[in-house]
């Protein structure tokens, strides 16, 4: 069974969709992100992704104090991201509730630091944040591209200990025309035991449901859910199912 995770995207403590990772395509969908997260645990929802964009752009943690909001009024198991670049950022996350971290351009830029934070935290606790373009590593808010594939950046840190990737194709990142199928089945293909958490372009249930037939054992979606592409039943119908 897929784990189907919500994605809260936070800019200003509020909860925004972008496009393509676009910060001047900004959707506010709520402006009380605790009231989303109780609406997913409500559904039966157990996981959630919380993404700091004004992190991502200030390039360390700033919306920690929602994190630890939503981690104390929720059991939500929370995997945070967004602009952690130092042990302090590290410390903060930890502290204000996230079970587990979500590193990706430090992991290109910084190797020594993000392989420093496997070796002190453990690989449980620490996602790899793989986002692509045309199957190269993407960094900086996905500003950047870089020079290196995604399948080797994967091999790179799969030999470090790293046992989840969240991977992004950033074509399809907020325009709802369906999963990078044919990039997850290549990682996977690759890595088959590895934890590989899908993201980007979930339009409906059926992308999940190909997406679970396929093995891939989670699944990011964010846009969807806001847009009614995929309802709170479903969603509850789907985890009773398969409770």
């Amino acid at each position: 069974m897929i784990t189907i995770i919500p994605a809260i995207d936070l800019i200003d403590a509020k909860c925004v969709r972008l496009s393509q990772g676009d910060y001047a395509q900004k959707t506010v969908y709520n402006e009380n992100p605790l009231e989303v997260a109780k609406m997913f645990e409500d559904a039966g929802i157990t996981r959630l992704h919380l993404v700091d964009l004004d992190g991502a752009k200030a390039k360390h943690i700033v919306n920690h104090k929602v994190l630890e909001l939503v981690a104390s009024k929720t059991n939500l198991v929370i995997d945070f991201g967004g602009g952690l670049k130092s042990d302090e950022d590290l410390r903060i996350a930890f502290e204000c509730g996230a079970k587990i971290i979500t590193g990706g351009s430090i992991a290109v830029k910084d190797r020594e630091t993000f392989l420093h934070w496997i070796e002190t935290y453990g690989p449980e606790k620490i996602i790899l944040g793989a986002d692509a373009k045309d199957k190269m590593i993407a960094v900086s808010g996905w500003q950047e591209v870089s020079e290196l594939s995604i399948l080797e950046f994967i091999e790179s840190y799969t030999s470090k200990g790293i046992r989840q990737v969240i991977s992004t194709d950033i074509a399809r990142d907020g325009m709802l025309t369906g999963p990078s199928i044919d990039l997850y089945k290549e990682i996977m293909s690759q890595f088959p035991d590895l934890g590989l958490i899908a993201s980007g372009g979930i339009a409906s249930m059926k992308d999940i449901y190909e997406l679970d037939e396929m093995g891939i054992p989670g699944v990011i979606t964010g846009k969807a859910i806001y847009e009614g592409r995929i309802s709170m039943d479903e969603i509850r119908r789907y985890n009773l199912k398969n409770s």
